[in-house]
């Protein structure tokens, strides 16, 4: 028979096992406010961390919504694979062009509730663009260097996201720090094939399209391909899968020839043909900043940059 002392181990024990999602509820310790949106894998709504008042936001995945399962060190119950990767993320520091994850939840009727940072006077790049047109090539090359480094960053450490798009690039409107959001699609980073995508087909590279499968990352180069002349043009280059398979993107306005041959080279048909991140980032676009802003067909800079009051 147990004594109390064994029981009070034994329990303590449980609790370390189980995590410390089990010791304190999220209801205690946090506050959900209204939707701030949704998509294909779950709503997000503003909230706030009741010990300090820390705005944040909160991310409810359903159960039945999940596409692949993990499981974490220490847990007993395999959790959504965007629990492990952003865990993992956090765990060796964090970048500051990733979004953090701060704590997360499985709730009895709620699913899963992650509670991620939320910066403040942030805009995501679909309607920054979308409100200011096509971005000053200094501007896209300020926001795409950054991103590519946050690739980086995650690659190095065993992550790759698979759906690297506009919409998941939050802009601080103040300061014009961006940060990759929504791990939803991600997946360990592996050298082997993949053979399934849950990322946006119009970001996706012809490899894809045409064999439903690709590498890591001449996916993620071929996305940031649509995702720099999106930028610069204001709209992304291809809509059909034949226009994706024709891999021929075509310029609505005028970018620097420098511009031009970073685009068309992520966007090479033959995934051998792209480049990895680290070129991407010593390409002459990339490293000078040298931008030619010949003609009035570039909009002015002062249009294109964000408003104090946003």
């Amino acid at each position: 028979m147990l004594d109390k002392r064994s029981v009070e181990l034994h329990l303590e024990e449980e609790e370390e096992i189980r995590g410390k999602h089990v010791k304190e509820s999220f209801d205690s310790q946090y506050h959900c406010g209204p939707l701030l949106g949704s998509g294909g894998f779950g709503s997000v709504f503003s909230g706030q961390r009741l010990s300090d008042g820390l705005q944040v936001a909160i991310k409810q995945i359903s159960s039945d919504r999940v596409q692949q399962w993990a499981r974490l060190p220490g847990e007993v119950s395999p959790v959504p694979m965007e629990i492990v990767l952003l865990q993992r993320l956090s765990e060796v520091g964090g970048h500051g062009g990733v979004i953090r994850m701060l704590d997360w939840f499985d709730v009895e009727g709620r699913g899963f509730l992650l509670v991620l940072e939320r910066p403040p006077h942030c805009q995501d790049l679909f309607d920054f663009i979308t409100e200011r047109g096509a971005l000053p090539e200094q501007l896209a090359l300020r926001f795409f260097r950054q991103i590519v480094e946050a690739l980086l960053y995650m690659h190095d450490h065993g992550v790759v996201h698979r759906d690297i798009k506009d919409e998941n690039i939050v802009v601080d409107t103040r300061t014009l720090d961006v940060k990759i959001i929504d791990f939803g699609s991600g997946a360990p980073l592996k050298e082997t094939m993949y053979s399934e995508f849950e990322g946006t087909r119009v970001y996706s590279p012809p490899e894809w399209i045409q064999s439903q499968s690709y590498k890591a990352v001449s996916l993620t180069v071929w996305s940031l391909g649509v995702l720099l002349f999106d930028m610069v043009c204001g709209d992304i280059p291809f809509e059909r899968d034949q226009e994706i398979i024709g891999a021929t993107p075509i310029f609505t306005r005028r970018v620097s020839k420098e511009c031009q041959s970073l685009i068309r080279w992520c966007l090479s048909y033959r995934p051998e043909d792209r480049p990895t991140l680290e070129e991407v980032l010593s390409h002459p676009w990339m490293e000078g900043g040298e931008v030619e802003e010949e003609g009035g067909d570039l909009q002015e800079d002062h249009s294109s940059l964000p408003s104090q009051s946003l």
